[in-house]
């Protein structure tokens, strides 16, 4: 639930933006924008990244709360702030609070990923693990604020919040002045509001495209209905844009400047997340490959020269683990097979032999002798394989069976 409408504040405009990048000055990085060769030969057109997931505490947030925070009168500074978050904001906030000599307390779910903890901790924050999801979070850190008069730092819904956001679409400015598309994602809407705000003032030309994940795409229906709606339990790996209703403010700047929302699967987010690390040498969390995601969705569909903003880089090490893999087996170089062999010494090896000579990684081996299904001398086995892509997925199904396997692909 948000906590502001957009009608008590005024709108945010291309001055509060100008003037949040001058309180910014020697505190945000000037982020690099990183041409991709690869992409732009997908898009048939100039693809440049930019690269947030460099920024200080690992994402744009710091920029956001690093303006709120400064804005605030000196009995709110003295009270003190709190913010909820799992990751990012909280980060951002323990960071500039730390900058800015502000007390910063946050609350962080109980599953949080220790990485983020320990990093909030580390920037000075004090850090209080309640709640098993992010609601029962932010409810303890609203009864913290209420409770102490310490000043609720929103991840999205505030103008400052969104005028230090806009900073990132300055900097795209000055960096490529020939952009025609700006491709940000979208959770709350904070980073893709300042954005537009920005872009949309300076130069209306320039295509400004949201990007949400399919499970968790609160936008989609919102603009529809010209008001936030909620998306009840979103499901979705990119946690940072894991958000089940739009914010008040960023709605209605969205609603007015950003051209288009779109959508993308979870085997997209995978595959994005493992491009930008195999072809950009770029780590970045799933939210953050959001709109490379929706290039890689439709290559098309953008015209160039694109910008896409990879928003963060703070993911877990296990998620990454996890995720890779799905992105490889989305990417088509996993394959997983079975078939029969005659039970006799030396089958084994010799399949193994052929899988060699097919150029294929055998990952795991499962070889049963004993089953009603099989015959006396027959064996099955299944293997995972880790492969070039589809092509070579086909040439090793295709090779297997003329060495006389009787194969079946497990998808």
């Amino acid at each position: 639930m948000s906590l502001s409408t957009p009608d008590a504040f005024p709108p945010v405009i291309i001055d509060d933006v100008l003037g949040a990048q001058k309180m910014l000055s020697g505190v945000a990085r000037f982020t690099a924008l990183e041409g991709s060769r690869h992409l732009s030969r997908l898009v048939a057109a100039p693809v440049h990244l930019k690269c947030e997931n460099l920024q200080r505490t690992g994402s744009f947030k710091v920029r956001g709360a690093y303006v709120r925070i400064s804005c605030l009168r000196p009995e709110e500074r003295a009270a003190g702030v709190v913010a909820a978050s799992a990751g990012n904001h909280a980060q951002g906030v323990a960071l500039a609070s730390s900058l800015l000599g502000v007390r910063s307390t946050v609350f962080m779910p109980v599953g949080a990923p220790l990485p983020k903890v320990a990093a909030t901790r580390e920037y000075g924050a004090d850090v209080r693990l309640q709640g098993q999801i992010i609601e029962e979070t932010l409810d303890a850190a609203r009864e913290y604020a209420e409770r102490t008069g310490a000043v609720f730092i929103h991840p999205f819904d505030h103008p400052d919040i969104i005028a230090g956001q806009g900073t990132v679409g300055l900097e795209i400015l000055e960096q490529c002045p020939e952009v025609r598309t700006i491709v940000v994602g979208v959770g709350g809407g904070g980073l893709a509001a300042g954005v537009a705000v920005a872009v949309k003032a300076l130069r209306p030309d320039v295509r400004v495209i949201g990007v949400q994940a399919a499970g968790a795409a609160a936008y989609p229906p919102s603009l529809a209905l010209g008001r936030p709606v909620t998306v009840s339990a979103p499901v979705t790996m990119a946690d940072g844009i894991k958000v089940g209703r739009p914010g008040d403010i960023p709605f209605k700047i969205i609603g007015d400047l950003v051209d288009e929302v779109r959508t993308v699967s979870e085997d997209a987010l995978s595959r994005a997340l493992l491009l930008c690390l195999e072809r950009a040498k770029l780590v970045v969390e799933p939210a953050g490959a959001a709109p490379v995601a929706a290039l890689l969705s439709d290559p098309r569909g953008f015209e160039g020269p694109v910008v896409a903003v990879l928003s963060g880089g703070n993911v877990d090490p296990l998620l990454m683990q996890r995720v890779l893999r799905h992105g490889m087996a989305a990417a088509g170089r996993y394959l997983s097979l079975r078939l029969r062999l005659t039970d006799r010494p030396g089958a084994l090896a010799a399949l193994l032999g052929s899988l060699s000579e097919l150029n294929a990684n055998v990952l795991d081996v499962s070889h049963a002798r004993t089953d009603a299904r099989l015959g006396l001398t027959e064996a099955e086995v299944e293997l995972r394989l880790e492969t070039q892509g589809p092509e070579h997925c086909e040439e090793v199904a295709a090779g297997l069976g003329a060495a006389g396997y009787a194969v079946t692909v497990i998808h």
